[in-house]
Protein backbone atom coordinates (compact mmCIF):
# COMPACT_ATOMS: atom_id res chain seq x y z
CA UNK A 1 0.00 0.00 0.00
CA UNK A 2 1.27 3.47 -0.91
CA UNK A 3 2.25 5.34 2.26
CA UNK A 4 0.43 8.45 1.01
CA UNK A 5 -2.88 6.57 0.86
CA UNK A 6 -2.95 6.45 4.64
CA UNK A 7 -4.54 9.72 5.91
CA UNK A 8 -2.14 10.07 8.82
CA UNK A 9 0.98 9.30 6.79
CA UNK A 10 0.00 11.81 4.12
CA UNK A 11 0.05 14.70 6.59
CA UNK A 12 2.69 13.62 9.11
CA UNK A 13 5.88 15.59 9.65
CA UNK A 14 9.31 14.14 9.02
CA UNK A 15 10.52 12.78 12.35
CA UNK A 16 13.20 14.79 14.09
CA UNK A 17 16.18 12.69 15.10
CA UNK A 18 18.34 13.83 18.00
CA UNK A 19 21.02 11.37 18.96
CA UNK A 20 24.45 10.99 20.46
CA UNK A 21 26.82 8.11 19.98
CA UNK A 22 30.15 7.13 21.47
CA UNK A 23 33.56 8.17 20.33
CA UNK A 24 37.31 7.94 20.67
CA UNK A 25 37.04 10.05 23.80
CA UNK A 26 40.38 11.43 24.97
CA UNK A 27 41.77 13.02 28.11
CA UNK A 28 44.66 15.50 27.83
CA UNK A 29 46.92 16.01 30.85
CA UNK A 30 49.74 18.55 30.89
CA UNK A 31 52.69 18.74 33.27
CA UNK A 32 50.77 20.93 35.73
CA UNK A 33 48.16 18.24 36.34
CA UNK A 34 47.99 16.78 39.85
CA UNK A 35 48.96 13.11 39.28
CA UNK A 36 46.88 11.73 42.16
CA UNK A 37 43.71 13.43 40.95
CA UNK A 38 44.50 12.59 37.32
CA UNK A 39 44.91 8.86 37.96
CA UNK A 40 41.75 8.71 40.06
CA UNK A 41 39.74 10.42 37.32
CA UNK A 42 41.32 8.33 34.56
CA UNK A 43 40.37 5.09 36.32
CA UNK A 44 36.80 6.28 36.82
CA UNK A 45 36.51 7.53 33.24
CA UNK A 46 37.97 4.42 31.62
CA UNK A 47 36.85 1.57 33.88
CA UNK A 48 33.62 2.51 35.71
CA UNK A 49 30.62 0.60 34.30
CA UNK A 50 33.19 -1.76 32.73
CA UNK A 51 34.10 1.06 30.36
CA UNK A 52 30.76 0.66 28.58
CA UNK A 53 29.60 4.25 28.69
CA UNK A 54 29.43 6.45 25.60
CA UNK A 55 31.40 9.13 27.45
CA UNK A 56 34.14 6.81 28.77
CA UNK A 57 37.79 7.72 28.23
CA UNK A 58 39.47 5.60 25.57
CA UNK A 59 42.72 7.54 25.22
CA UNK A 60 44.97 9.37 27.69
CA UNK A 61 47.44 11.90 26.34
CA UNK A 62 49.91 12.64 29.16
CA UNK A 63 52.72 15.17 28.85
CA UNK A 64 56.10 13.48 28.73
CA UNK A 65 57.43 15.41 31.77
CA UNK A 66 55.07 13.52 34.12
CA UNK A 67 54.33 10.44 32.02
CA UNK A 68 56.54 7.98 33.89
CA UNK A 69 55.09 8.98 37.26
CA UNK A 70 51.50 8.92 36.03
CA UNK A 71 51.90 5.57 34.26
CA UNK A 72 53.46 4.07 37.39
CA UNK A 73 50.61 5.36 39.56
CA UNK A 74 48.05 4.14 37.01
CA UNK A 75 49.53 0.65 37.13
CA UNK A 76 49.38 0.70 40.93
CA UNK A 77 45.81 1.99 40.99
CA UNK A 78 44.68 -0.73 38.58
CA UNK A 79 46.24 -3.37 40.83
CA UNK A 80 43.83 -2.26 43.56
CA UNK A 81 40.67 -2.56 41.43
CA UNK A 82 38.39 -5.51 42.16
CA UNK A 83 36.48 -7.21 39.36
CA UNK A 84 33.45 -9.23 40.34
CA UNK A 85 29.74 -9.28 41.13
CA UNK A 86 28.39 -5.71 40.67
CA UNK A 87 25.88 -6.39 43.43
CA UNK A 88 28.69 -6.32 45.99
CA UNK A 89 29.95 -3.03 47.42
CA UNK A 90 33.50 -4.38 47.25
CA UNK A 91 33.32 -4.65 43.44
CA UNK A 92 34.84 -1.91 41.27
CA UNK A 93 34.28 -3.47 37.83
CA UNK A 94 31.53 -5.83 36.73
CA UNK A 95 31.06 -7.85 33.51
CA UNK A 96 30.63 -6.39 30.04
CA UNK A 97 27.18 -6.49 28.49
CA UNK A 98 27.31 -9.72 26.46
CA UNK A 99 29.45 -12.37 24.81
CA UNK A 100 29.67 -10.47 21.52
CA UNK A 101 31.11 -7.44 23.29
CA UNK A 102 33.54 -9.66 25.18
CA UNK A 103 34.73 -11.18 21.89
CA UNK A 104 35.44 -7.75 20.35
CA UNK A 105 37.37 -6.65 23.43
CA UNK A 106 39.39 -9.88 23.55
CA UNK A 107 40.32 -9.54 19.87
CA UNK A 108 41.40 -5.93 20.37
CA UNK A 109 43.43 -6.85 23.47
CA UNK A 110 45.19 -9.60 21.51
CA UNK A 111 46.11 -7.03 18.86
CA UNK A 112 47.35 -4.56 21.48
CA UNK A 113 49.46 -7.32 23.04
CA UNK A 114 51.29 -7.48 19.70
CA UNK A 115 51.43 -3.78 18.80
CA UNK A 116 51.53 -1.93 22.12
CA UNK A 117 53.06 -2.11 25.60
CA UNK A 118 50.89 -3.40 28.44
CA UNK A 119 50.84 -1.03 31.42
CA UNK A 120 48.55 -2.97 33.70
CA UNK A 121 45.67 -5.42 33.86
CA UNK A 122 43.12 -5.92 36.62
CA UNK A 123 43.44 -9.31 38.28
CA UNK A 124 40.85 -12.01 37.67
CA UNK A 125 39.63 -14.42 40.33
CA UNK A 126 37.46 -17.48 40.79
CA UNK A 127 34.47 -15.12 41.03
CA UNK A 128 35.05 -14.02 37.43
CA UNK A 129 35.64 -17.45 35.91
CA UNK A 130 32.12 -17.60 34.50
CA UNK A 131 30.16 -14.96 32.62
CA UNK A 132 31.33 -12.08 30.45
CA UNK A 133 33.99 -10.60 32.72
CA UNK A 134 36.74 -8.78 30.85
CA UNK A 135 39.73 -7.60 32.86
CA UNK A 136 40.32 -3.83 32.43
CA UNK A 137 43.71 -3.04 31.00
CA UNK A 138 45.85 -0.14 29.87
CA UNK A 139 48.34 -0.04 27.01
CA UNK A 140 50.91 2.52 25.92
CA UNK A 141 50.57 2.96 22.17
CA UNK A 142 52.97 4.66 19.72
CA UNK A 143 50.40 6.80 17.93
CA UNK A 144 46.65 7.43 17.88
CA UNK A 145 45.95 6.28 14.33
CA UNK A 146 46.58 2.62 15.19
CA UNK A 147 43.10 2.76 16.75
CA UNK A 148 40.70 2.28 13.86
CA UNK A 149 37.43 2.60 15.76
CA UNK A 150 36.02 2.91 19.25
CA UNK A 151 36.48 -0.23 21.34
CA UNK A 152 33.53 -0.19 23.72
CA UNK A 153 34.86 -1.48 27.01
CA UNK A 154 37.51 -1.10 29.74
CA UNK A 155 40.64 -0.68 27.62
CA UNK A 156 42.65 2.54 27.98
CA UNK A 157 45.28 3.65 25.48
CA UNK A 158 48.06 5.97 26.68
CA UNK A 159 50.22 8.29 24.59
CA UNK A 160 52.99 10.69 25.57
CA UNK A 161 53.32 14.19 24.18
CA UNK A 162 55.91 16.96 24.50
CA UNK A 163 55.23 20.53 25.61
CA UNK A 164 55.41 21.93 22.07
CA UNK A 165 52.98 19.33 20.66
CA UNK A 166 49.69 20.44 22.24
CA UNK A 167 48.13 21.64 18.99
CA UNK A 168 49.26 18.45 17.29
CA UNK A 169 47.53 16.41 20.01
CA UNK A 170 44.29 18.37 19.56
CA UNK A 171 44.50 17.92 15.79
CA UNK A 172 44.92 14.17 16.20
CA UNK A 173 41.83 13.99 18.40
CA UNK A 174 39.81 16.10 15.95
CA UNK A 175 41.00 13.92 13.06
CA UNK A 176 39.33 10.83 14.53
CA UNK A 177 36.01 12.32 13.41
CA UNK A 178 34.40 11.76 16.81
CA UNK A 179 33.44 14.54 19.20
CA UNK A 180 31.58 13.47 22.32
CA UNK A 181 33.65 14.06 25.47
CA UNK A 182 37.11 15.42 26.23
CA UNK A 183 38.86 15.48 29.57
CA UNK A 184 41.35 18.22 30.43
CA UNK A 185 43.67 18.04 33.42
CA UNK A 186 45.67 21.22 33.85
CA UNK A 187 46.16 24.00 36.39
CA UNK A 188 46.91 26.57 33.70
CA UNK A 189 43.82 28.55 32.71
CA UNK A 190 45.23 29.61 29.31
CA UNK A 191 45.93 25.98 28.41
CA UNK A 192 42.43 24.90 29.42
CA UNK A 193 40.86 27.70 27.37
CA UNK A 194 43.06 26.91 24.36
CA UNK A 195 42.16 23.22 24.34
CA UNK A 196 38.45 23.85 24.89
CA UNK A 197 38.39 26.36 22.01
CA UNK A 198 40.20 24.19 19.46
CA UNK A 199 38.79 20.76 20.29
CA UNK A 200 35.69 19.86 18.31
CA UNK A 201 33.79 18.02 21.03
CA UNK A 202 30.39 18.43 22.61
CA UNK A 203 31.42 18.25 26.27
CA UNK A 204 34.71 19.23 27.95
CA UNK A 205 35.34 18.18 31.54
CA UNK A 206 38.09 20.04 33.39
CA UNK A 207 39.98 18.52 36.34
CA UNK A 208 37.35 15.84 36.95
CA UNK A 209 36.28 12.57 35.36
CA UNK A 210 34.50 12.75 32.00
CA UNK A 211 31.55 10.49 32.72
CA UNK A 212 28.26 10.98 34.50
CA UNK A 213 26.82 14.24 33.19
CA UNK A 214 23.93 15.18 35.48
CA UNK A 215 20.60 15.12 33.64
CA UNK A 216 18.84 18.48 33.79
CA UNK A 217 21.97 20.26 34.98
CA UNK A 218 24.69 19.45 32.44
CA UNK A 219 23.44 19.33 28.82
CA UNK A 220 24.97 16.37 27.00
CA UNK A 221 25.64 15.52 23.38
CA UNK A 222 28.38 15.39 20.76
CA UNK A 223 29.18 16.53 17.25
CA UNK A 224 30.58 15.09 14.03
CA UNK A 225 30.33 11.26 14.30
CA UNK A 226 29.23 11.56 17.94
CA UNK A 227 26.01 13.53 17.63
CA UNK A 228 23.33 14.97 15.37
CA UNK A 229 22.79 18.42 16.82
CA UNK A 230 21.24 19.87 19.98
CA UNK A 231 22.21 18.49 23.36
CA UNK A 232 19.80 16.52 25.51
CA UNK A 233 18.95 18.81 28.39
CA UNK A 234 20.18 21.86 26.50
CA UNK A 235 18.30 25.08 25.66
CA UNK A 236 17.80 24.16 21.98
CA UNK A 237 16.60 20.58 22.44
CA UNK A 238 12.82 21.20 22.42
CA UNK A 239 13.05 23.60 19.49
CA UNK A 240 14.05 20.70 17.25
CA UNK A 241 10.60 19.19 17.81
CA UNK A 242 8.70 22.43 17.14
CA UNK A 243 7.04 23.45 13.89
CA UNK A 244 7.03 27.22 13.39
CA UNK A 245 4.18 28.81 11.43
CA UNK A 246 3.90 32.41 10.21
CA UNK A 247 0.88 34.41 9.00
CA UNK A 248 1.57 37.55 6.96
CA UNK A 249 -1.18 40.19 6.77
CA UNK A 250 -1.81 42.91 4.18
CA UNK A 251 -1.44 46.01 6.38
CA UNK A 252 -3.40 48.15 3.95
CA UNK A 253 -6.49 46.04 4.52
CA UNK A 254 -5.78 46.13 8.26
CA UNK A 255 -5.78 49.91 8.34
CA UNK A 256 -2.04 50.33 8.01
CA UNK A 257 -1.25 48.93 11.46
CA UNK A 258 2.32 47.61 11.07
CA UNK A 259 2.06 45.62 14.31
CA UNK A 260 -0.34 43.27 12.48
CA UNK A 261 2.19 42.55 9.72
CA UNK A 262 3.30 39.15 11.05
CA UNK A 263 1.91 36.76 13.59
CA UNK A 264 4.05 33.77 14.60
CA UNK A 265 3.34 30.80 16.80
Amino acid sequence: MDDQSHPRRAHSSIAALIAETGGQNALIADSSALPEQLVKDVCASAFDSAGQRCSAARVLFVQDDIADKVIGMLKGAMAELVMGDPGLLSTDVGPVIDAASHKVLSEHAARMDREATLIGEVASSAATANGTFFAPRAYEIPRLDILHKEVFGPILHVLRWKADQLDEVIDQINATGYGLTLGIHSRINDTIAHIAKRARVGNCYVNRNQIGAVVGVQPFGGENLSGTGPKAGGPHYLLRFATERTVTINTTAAGGNASLLTLSE
